[in-house]
């Protein structure tokens, strides 16, 4: 209870109540005494020097108290000055902050503080310094907050700030500073900004501020700093925020900003650092740039400017910073940048520039990191880039650069990355870049290179990607590869590495990706490679491996990617495969693979690229838990020694979108799953076993004996044979018949239509009657995508059509025959109707009642 006396004694009971509220771990508050008569000695707490003292000053920050501060603050009513920042108080804060009418100096800041801003404190018409950043306030300004007519400094950042800012902050003329980043602040900047006319710091990045720049910001001629990246403002920059003539620093990057660069911001002669990046600006960089004197740090990049680098950029002679890319920039790098002898960072990556790097570039003393990667440069690299510079990243891949490799690009010892791959560059690396003590990161692909491995790479305590593919190397791969001890990336494929792959890379402890495909590697994979416990992907693939895999490869358990295709490596498949868990996709096929596919394998439930066997000599039935592979996406199994039935657990595979089980010994129907049954034919060829699908229905009743079994499929053979020849003739005579009742017409040749329809069969569904006209819709006017034999003198089509009933009683329901015949000739008719019969009699269901071919030609013999 707060006793009702007056003076020191009431105020010091209010403090002992606040006390009472926080929690102390570390006794900062233990002189808080009770029993004294005034607490104008306790720590943190300042009194005025009048004959009536009172506190004025609670200083409690950087003391890691925590607890909650209680509404006795309320009854500090002379306190000027409150600061409980830094520490870890919680809760709200109460609204009894409003009763301290005195206060000037509220600093809650890096606290923990929830709820909302206290509509209450609209009353402290005295307070100038309001920070309340890093804490967890919620909800928006209060509507009043203009009511602060004294206030200074507003600082609120980081904390979950939400609704739009009220427009009575145009009442705030004293406001120097406003920081309200880092919040969930929405709806647009209020144009009542421009009422703060004592503005020196606009400060509200990472909101979600939408809508325009308001155009009144230009009003605030006091301004050195505009923060508002990372929003959602659109529309164009105002041209207005040129009269901000004092401004410093101009951040509108992560934006949806349009429309071109305004000329007028090259009147701003203070910028120091202008970032537009990440935006949709579009236009060009306007020459007036050039007029911007103080500039330290220019970055338009990530838009979509267009035109040429001006030259008039070298006007500002203190530029250190020039980020231009991902734009639409073409033409060529002005010589004139080269005169900048204070640049330090340049990245002009990712656009269409030509020509060849300026030679004055090795000249810049400061340059520490040049990126002109995917343009379009040509010509030599200035071979004296880094006798001048101190260099820590190069990278000017991706381009048509010519010539050798400069030799003195880590001259001054500070090379962490150099990227120059896929290039047109030849000769040696340099014994510089291999002497390169701080090199971490060595990316020389796709270039015409030539040597051997260097050895002495493997010397550099700090290089941990090493990129040499698509090169002309050769030699042998050294042993010294195993002192690479922080190598996490070693790419050497397509080259010509020759010799065994040393035992030694088992010492590659770090090691995440090995690619040393399309070489000339011999011998056997040694075991020492799957001490590697931390690869994540492994490219053998294309070499002259020899001998069995290793049954070690089990405990590769990050392998997410394994390649051994196109080898000779022979034996069994591990059943150690199994334990591959994370693997995504698994390429063996083109070996010597025997025996057969493991049962294990269907444990690789992240299996999702592909599994490939295809071209080994495995045997055996295809185990049913490949079933379990439900995220599989390609299955290839063809050119093997297989047998038995395809698994029906198969049907699991629901993700498959290729496959191919061609060229084994497989038997039986086809597992009902969509891919199986519609897909092209050439998925299944060389298995005269089975059926389903594209190979037609199964057979009812399966046969007792092996006799059984081979006249069942001599029946289905003629029986295939006999509708066709039927469905052929019928065409043929439908074509005779034509060309003799017409007269002599250019027909278009079959030939010219294409063959490429990836098709393998369609089933056309019975209709009451058919015609001609479907017999040319059903075959896709005869394509070859239907055509299952070829015999000499024409070929046999697959089609299915309707049954013959209304033929039977030989009537004839519209359409029937082809329009362009003389339908009034009888005789005719009777040929056309009779050749029919013969056809339809071809596709009955049961092979009994099909005709033989003897029947068939004698048939057509007597319909003359």
């Amino acid at each position: 209870m707060v006793h009702q006396s007056l003076g020191l004694k009431a105020e010091g009971q209010f403090l002992l109540d606040l006390r009472g509220k926080f929690v102390d771990n570390y006794n900062h508050l233990s002189d808080w005494n009770p029993n004294d008569s005034t607490p104008c000695g306790w720590k943190g707490v300042n009194c005025t020097n009048d004959y009536n003292p009172v506190v004025w000053s609670l200083d409690l920050s950087y003391m890691n108290l925590s607890g909650s501060l209680s509404p006795s603050i309320g009854g500090l009513s002379s306190l000027i000055y409150l600061d409980l920042s830094f520490n870890r108080f919680s809760q709200n804060i109460p609204s009894e902050i409003g009763n301290c009418s005195g206060l000037k100096v509220l600093r809650l800041n890096n606290n923990q503080f929830e709820g909302q801003i206290p509509v209450e404190v609209v009353k402290l018409s005295s307070l100038s310094i309001f920070n309340i950043s890093n804490n967890r306030i919620s909800g928006s300004f209060p509507d009043k907050i203009g009511d602060l007519l004294s206030l200074t400094q507003l600082i609120a950042y980081s904390n979950n700030i939400t609704g739009p800012l009220p427009a009575s902050f145009g009442n705030l003329k004293n406001l120097i500073v406003f920081r309200a980043g880092q919040n969930l602040i929405s709806g647009s900047l209020p144009p009542e900004i421009g009422g703060c006319e004592n503005l020196q710091i606009l400060g509200l990045a990472q909101n979600q501020l939408g809508m325009e720049i308001p155009r009144e910001v230009g009003m605030l001629k006091y301004l050195t700093d505009i923060i508002l990246w990372g929003n959602q403002l659109s529309g164009s920059i105002p041209k207005e925020l040129s009269n901000c003539k004092n401004l410093v620093t101009l951040a509108l990057y992560d934006n949806y900003l349009v429309g071109p660069i305004p000329e007028e911001l090259g009147d701003l002669v203070f910028l120091e650092k202008l970032y537009l990046y990440r935006n949709l600006l579009n236009g060009t960089i306007p020459k007036e740039i050039g007029n911007l004197s103080s500039a330290v740090e220019i970055d338009f990049s990530e838009n979509m400017l267009t035109g040429v680098i001006p030259t008039e950029l070298a006007k500002i002679t203190g530029l250190q910073l020039l980020y231009l890319f991902k734009n639409e920039l073409t033409g060529v790098i002005p010589d004139e940048l080269s005169t900048l002898v204070n640049l330090t960072r340049v990245d002009l990556s990712i656009n269409n520039l030509t020509g060849s790097i300026p030679v004055g570039f090795q000249y810049l003393k400061q340059l520490i990191m040049l990126q002109l990667f995917n343009n379009l440069f040509n010509g030599n690299i200035p071979q004296g880039l880094g006798v001048y510079g101190n260099l820590w990243v190069v990278d000017l891949s991706n381009n048509y650069l010519t010539g050798t490799i400069p030799p003195h690009l880590c001259r001054n010892g500070n090379l962490f990355l150099l990227n120059l791959r896929s290039n047109n560059l030849s000769g040696y690396i340099p014994t510089g870049i291999i002497n390169c003590k701080t090199l971490a990161q060595l990316y020389l692909a796709g270039n015409e290179l030539i040597g051997s491995f260097p050895a002495d790479l493997c010397k550099l305590v700090n290089l941990s990607s090493i990129e040499l593919g698509q090169n002309k190397f050769n030699g042998p791969i050294p042993p010294e590869i195993g002192n690479c001890h922080v190598l996490k990336r070693l790419h050497l494929p397509d080259n010509y590495f020759i010799g065994e792959l040393p035992k030694e890379i088992g010492k590659l402890s770090e090691l995440v990706t090995f690619n040393i495909s399309s070489n000339l590697l011999s011998g056997t994979i040694p075991a020492e490679i799957f001490n590697c416990t931390m690869l994540q992907r492994l490219d053998l693939s294309q070499n002259n491996f020899v001998g069995a895999l290793p049954s070690e490869i089990g405990g590769l358990s990050q392998l997410e990617l394994l390649m051994l295709s196109d080898n000779q490596i022979s034996g069994i498949i591990p059943l150690e495969m199994g334990n591959l868990s994370r693997l995504t996709e698994l390429q063996m096929g083109g070996n010597l693979f025997s025996d057969r596919i493991p049962a294990e394998m269907g444990s690789l439930s992240s299996l999702q690229i592909a599994l490939n066997l295809s071209y080994n000599n495995l045997s055996g039935s295809i185990p049913g838990e490949l079933g379990n592979l439900v995220l599989l996406e390609f299955l290839l199994l063809n050119n093997n020694h297989l047998s038995g039935e395809i698994p029906g657990s198969l049907m699991n595979l629901s993700s498959l979108l290729g496959c191919n089980f061609s060229y084994n010994d497989l038997k039986g129907p086809l597992p009902s799953l969509p891919l199986f049954l519609n897909t092209c034919n050439n998925c299944f060829l060389g298995n005269d076993g089975l059926c389903g699908g594209p190979f037609g229905k199964c057979s009812e009743s399966p046969s007792s004996s092996a006799t059984e079994g081979k006249n069942a499929r001599l029946g289905k053979i003629i029986a295939i044979v006999a509708a066709f020849v039927g469905g052929v003739s019928l065409i043929l005579v439908i074509m005779v018949i034509y060309f003799m009742r017409r007269p002599v017409e250019t027909v278009a040749p079959l030939q010219d239509k294409s063959f490429s329809s990836p098709v393998s069969d369609i089933y056309f569904s019975p209709k009451e009657g058919f015609t001609f006209q479907d017999l040319v819709a059903a075959t896709d006017n005869f394509d070859d995508r239907f055509v299952i034999g070829r015999g000499a003198c024409g070929a046999v089509y697959r089609v299915v059509l309707p049954c013959g009933l209304t033929i039977a009683v030989h009537t004839l329901s519209p359409g029937i025959l082809d329009a362009r015949l003389n339908l009034d000739d009888e005789s005719t008719v009777s040929h056309m109707i009779t050749v029919m019969k013969i056809a339809l009699l071809c596709t009955s269901t049961s092979p009994f009642d099909r005709p033989t071919m003897r029947e068939v030609v004698w048939m057509l013999i007597e319909s003359k």
